[in-house]
């Protein structure tokens, strides 16, 4: 089987490339730089990307691509992988989020209807209307926080603050479901054997404060949780997401054999 990883070179995508690869696919990527030997793309070029895919000939496209301030390539960049995948006969699985929603205490469903409250959520959102209109087949993963090793933005972000090299703080009342990279990566690359169709939500089963992951992640490194620098929402000067975003992935652990950690038995501090 030949796959075709769409930001390979992110830490989501080099996981999916990896274990593809691991399982005997022939593997191809993209970044948008050509880092790590992987083919240079930008998304947001229509032409480039129904050439690459057209080259490459994939069964599987898995598309882990995005930049939070960039609707091109959230929004643009999807519909324009969508199109390639679906020209060339390729199953996709396309990579979502939880900013699509705008918050509750109640878990949000496979099916729910996105309510973004900030950009980033309304160009995923857009993102997924675009998907399922060009290729119904397609998978829709919704998924949370990525975490795992020093990869992860949310690892290194806490990292940095308990150890002084960036300033800020961490919300005590932003709540998500973090997942580690290598089990969604495993997932997805399931999901693109199956005959699964449409929304799913992908993600751990543990829901964490930014703060309570940023005091795990400081325990994981040996660090002094109690340094994390910490604040609400409303203390913070920045334009915050969200505060309660729960994803309920009942229906992904009754179909996968891919086991979704919590985010403390992830750190390996359970």
């Amino acid at each position: 089987m030949r796959a075709l990883v769409v930001g390979a070179s992110g830490h989501l995508g080099g996981e999916v490339a990896r274990l593809a690869a691991a399982a005997g696919a022939d593997v191809a990527g993209t970044s948008t730089t050509g880092a790590s030997g992987w083919s240079r793309l930008d998304i947001t070029d229509r032409e480039a990307v129904r050439a690459l895919v057209s080259r490459v000939r994939p069964a599987v496209v898995v598309n882990a691509a995005y930049r939070a301030d960039s609707w091109a390539i959230c929004a643009d960049g999807a519909a324009h992988v969508a199109l390639a995948a679906t020209e060339a006969g390729a199953r996709l699985v396309h990579v979502s989020s939880d900013a699509l929603h705008g918050g509750r205490p109640e878990p949000y469903g496979d099916d729910a209807v996105p309510t973004p409250i900030y950009p980033y959520g309304v160009a995923k959102a857009a993102a997924e209307t675009a998907v399922a209109a060009i290729d119904p087949a397609a998978v829709l993963v919704r998924t949370s926080l990525i975490v795992g090793d020093e990869r992860s933005k949310q690892v290194r972000f806490a990292l940095d603050l308990v150890t002084g090299r960036t300033r800020g703080a961490l919300f005590s009342d932003m709540v998500r479901c973090p997942i580690d990279a290598t089990d969604l990566a495993a997932a997805l690359l399931e999901l693109a054997a199956s005959g699964y169709r449409g929304l799913i939500n992908v993600a751990g089963p543990q829901a964490t404060s930014r703060a309570e992951l940023g005091r795990l992640v400081a325990k994981r490194y040996g660090l002094d949780p109690a340094a994390v620098p910490v604040c609400t929402i409303a203390e913070s000067d920045l334009t915050a997401g969200a505060a309660e975003v729960r994803l309920d992935s009942t229906r992904a652990t009754g179909l996968l054999k891919t086991p979704l950690r919590g985010v403390a038995e992830v750190l390996g501090v359970a």
